[in-house]
């Protein structure tokens, strides 16, 4: 898999905005129901596949943008992620570098969403490591 680099322009399609609490599958199906809204916009990069063969998830800060917009915006990070043994990393995007409170925002997020992955792959009877795994650059 190839991951863009820092400071790389990419084209992002938001799917769940800013405050979303329904995660759906490609094909529309609801994937999961959160119990908290996510606080970050969250889609993909087109054309980007990630290791575990969906598009390549992508992570945009700033303010709510509407599902199906589409955004182009610079990565300023990329946190490692592992989602039932499959390498799954997440590209943050934003207009403006990272400060240590969004840093720190994000690394919380991806701790708390491991757990409820980890939930939510035990219901569904499938087994393998599901963890943030720390930032692989910025």
């Amino acid at each position: 898999m190839d991951l863009p680099e820092i400071g790389t322009r990419c084209r992002v399609t938001i799917e769940y905005p800013r405050g979303s609490f329904v995660k759906r599958r490609s094909d529309g199906r609801v994937d999961f129901v959160s119990p908290l809204p996510c606080p970050y916009n969250y889609g993909h990069v087109p054309g980007v596949m990630s290791g575990d063969g969906d598009p390549l998830d992508a992570v945009v800060l700033g303010r709510r943008l509407p599902a199906g917009a589409e955004v182009e915006l610079p990565v300023v990070a990329i946190v490692g992620f592992v989602d039932v043994g499959e390498d799954d990393p997440k590209v943050i995007f934003s207009a403006a570098p990272l400060t240590r409170a969004q840093r720190g925002g994000l690394e919380l997020f991806f701790r708390v969403y491991a757990l409820g992955k980890r939930a939510l792959a035990a219901a569904r009877g499938r087994t393998g490591a599901t963890r943030f795994d720390g930032w692989r650059a910025g």
